[in-house]
């Protein structure tokens, strides 16, 4: 890939020049080249790709991994912020089980992130490490990548690397002459947000609906084709051999006293700043110092909300900006960190309109197998679209929190409805006189002379 190439990438660039990287503070980047080319399996290799299996395999057993994992403190990247660590201990073990799986979930779909696409893009050999490696800890004899469709450049640069690495017998039989058999398969997905959800990504895997299943049995237990199975995103799954390379303490050293989480995180920022993209910081950096990094916002722009991490994150505000970004910090704002990469709000845009158009994108994602998601997701964007053309009722902001309400946690089958939820609840905490403004005056007919949308706050193109 050509730099000219690189920098047609939708945000999905790294803005940190090779220097400022070092394999002692970024574990994940280090290698990239600032060109954006491609790492193939040689200059991997050269880059102590693949050491961390040759080192496991030798000379640690599938509970020493799984301990590293836990006191290194890695929490799932994908958005959840679970410990990988306790979730590979979960997995069924034992000479009466099958092996079973290490799924992947690549289906990067959440609004505003585009994090994992650098990554797949870039560095696949690290991804196919980290895979490795979690099947020798999880006892898995298979994996799969599940890949968004939309994904065309990753998917050819991932079908690439998987030849490379089979070829020099770091996939197949016998790894590293170890006696661990392991192999990949790069499967891309059919274009649902809820292939997100482990459950559904098994489903749609297997050839089924992606419908979320019931849980337990949880895919430890029961997975992929019935066999135990476990599912990590593709930035958690990048972090393991760096971890198990280097050792627990290294990786928690990595965040200092920011945070009580361990390591590096991929943050991101989009939507009216200076300077898109992506930057490898140690985590719990506040979020202003990424929006230093981006360079602020646009020139006679001012910061009214944003989103800490992906479209199913509560908005924050301006003063909220000395947080750290890490998974406690933000939840006890009344957020979610989610992917970790921000998308701003400025001052001349509506939050009407930003809202509706989030919840029109879940309303069409929903799987459609509960009721409040089903019915109550098309019901908040059809309320959100009359206050957005100034032809509300009154009482439809009162119904519209009602709505979320009945979408909160426990009250869906799964967590796609609570995550719409969140930013129209917090949206309404904080700037509920512009859904108010949205209320047609008494008297007024509608039909016969609406209020024209004001079309210079539309919705951010960073969540479109």
């Amino acid at each position: 890939m050509t730099a000219s190439r690189s920098a047609l990438r939708y945000h999905s660039q790294l803005r940190q020049a090779a220097s400022e990287r070092q394999p002692e503070t970024h574990p994940l980047t280090w290698r990239l080249r600032d060109d954006g080319a491609v790492i193939d399996l040689d200059e991997y290799v050269a880059k102590d790709g693949y050491a961390a299996v040759r080192q496991v395999l030798s000379h640690q057993s599938p509970e020493e991994v799984i301990e590293t994992l836990k006191t290194a403190n890695v929490r799932g990247r994908g958005g959840g912020g679970f410990s990988a660590g306790v979730k590979w201990s979960l997995t069924l073990k034992g000479e009466d089980l099958p092996r079973g799986y290490v799924l992947c979930n690549a289906d990067e779909m959440e609004p505003g992130t585009f994090k994992d696409r650098l990554l797949l893009e870039q560095l696949p050999h690290l991804l196919i490490e980290g895979m490795i490696l979690g099947g020798y800890a999880n006892n898995a004899r298979f994996g799969y990548i599940f890949l968004r469709r939309e994904y065309v450049e990753a998917a050819r640069v991932l079908t690439r690397a998987l030849e490379e690495a089979r070829a020099a017998g770091w996939l197949g039989r016998d790894i590293a002459g170890s006696g661990f058999d392991f192999d990949l398969a790069l499967h891309t997905g059919a274009g649902r947000y809820i292939c997100g959800e482990e459950t559904a990504l098994i489903n749609s895997l297997e050839g089924r609906r992606a419908n979320p299943r019931s849980k337990p049995p949880f895919p430890g237990q029961s997975g992929a084709w019935g066999k135990p199975s476990v599912v990590n995103n593709v930035e958690t799954l990048c972090a393991v051999p760096a971890v198990l390379r280097h050792g627990a303490q290294w990786y928690q050293d990595l965040s200092g006293e920011r945070s009580n989480d361990g390591g590096t995180k991929l943050y991101g920022i989009s939507g009216r700043v200076k300077r898109t993209g992506l930057w490898e910081l140690p985590m719990g950096t506040r979020g202003g110092e990424l929006l230093d990094r981006a360079g602020g916002m646009r020139d006679g722009l001012k910061l009214k909300a944003w989103l800490p991490g992906g479209g199913s994150t509560g908005f924050l505000l301006p003063e909220h900006l000395d947080l750290a970004l890490d998974f406690d910090t933000i939840a006890k704002a009344g957020s979610r960190l989610g992917t970790g990469l921000l998308t701003v709000v400025a001052n001349n845009q509506s939050m009407v309109s930003l809202v509706r158009n989030l919840e029109a994108f879940f309303a069409r994602e929903s799987c459609g197998w509960c009721t409040p998601c089903r019915d109550g997701l098309p019901w908040a964007e059809k309320l959100l679209g009359a206050l957005e053309r100034g032809e509300g009722e009154p009482g439809d902001i009162e119904l519209l929190e009602r709505l979320a309400a009945d979408q909160g946690p426990g009250k869906t089958f799964c967590a796609h409805a609570p995550g719409a939820a969140m930013p129209l609840t917090s949206a309404i905490e904080y700037f509920r006189e512009e859904f108010a403004e949205g209320i047609a005056p008494p008297g007024w007919d509608t039909r016969l002379d609406p209020v024209p949308v004001d079309e210079s706050r539309g919705a951010d193109e960073g969540t479109r």
